[in-house]
């Protein structure tokens, strides 16, 4: 897969957050089976003695599901999905250039380590994805290309869910927790450890890898592809001939 190649005009700040928001929604549509089976995976064997264990690895647990829930069952709460990431990541990943280049000392190449200390939310993906892709092209491995994309955003997946992964079974605990059963996220962190051991915040780490590494790449390849193709279709209608 070749792609468009990059355009010589830089994309403006609309074209990058109409094509984050688009490409964001298209990687949600592809992955969101995986999102699903990695909530059921991570919330499982929370109460050991109620039941025996229902899911066993992610095609385990989407084929369980769709066989005792029904063929949608997978993608339950996809609408509310799209809209969040046509939202969010519009904003997050489509003005992350420009707010960088607002950020960056005129005549300074690199303020990452600035970025990647105040961005504690975003830099599992959008600065993992920067480093790697600057180091890439750094060092003449890659072109900006799609080969080039697709190892920087399957690094940045593989980060993410390195860091993400604890916090997300915690958070994932905490929400689904009958009323009652834990004071606080901090006195559920505890109280799985107690139980289950540290391994407890790696639960559902493969469904969580699986989403969060196709994710990014779905979502990383067709922005950089969108950009370049709204580009393209914009310097064609400024064109005088």
């Amino acid at each position: 897969m070749v792609g468009l190649q990059p355009s010589e005009v830089p994309p403006t700040t609309v074209v990058k957050f109409l094509g984050a928001g688009a490409a964001a929604c298209f990687a949600d549509l592809l992955t969101f089976p995986l999102d699903t089976a990695k909530v059921r995976l991570q919330i499982q064997g929370e109460n050991p003695g109620a039941q025996s264990v229902q899911y066993r690895g992610v095609l385990g647990t989407i084929l369980t599901m769709v066989r005792t829930e029904g063929p949608r069952s997978p993608y339950s709460g996809l609408v509310a999905g799209l809209h969040r990431q046509m939202s969010f990541a519009s904003i997050r990943i489509g003005l992350y250039d420009s707010v960088k280049q607002f950020y960056t000392p005129k005549g300074e190449d690199r303020t990452w380590p600035n970025i990647t200390r105040n961005a504690i939310v975003n830099c599992a993906e959008m600065v993992t994805y920067d480093i790697i892709k600057e180091k890439l092209l750094d060092s003449h491995l890659f072109t900006d290309n799609f080969p080039c994309h697709f190892v920087s955003a399957f690094g940045a997946g593989f980060c993410a869910t390195v860091v993400a992964s604890p916090v997300d079974v915690v958070k994932t605990r905490y929400m689904n927790a009958p009323p009652g059963r834990y004071r606080s996220p901090l006195h559920c962190m505890l109280k799985m450890v107690a139980q289950e051991g540290p391994t407890a915040f790696y639960k559902g780490f493969m469904p969580s890898f699986l989403r969060l590494g196709a994710w990014n790449v779905m979502m990383f390849v067709t922005y950089e592809q969108l950009k370049r193709a709204l580009m393209k279709v914009q310097v064609l209608r400024e064109s005088p001939f």
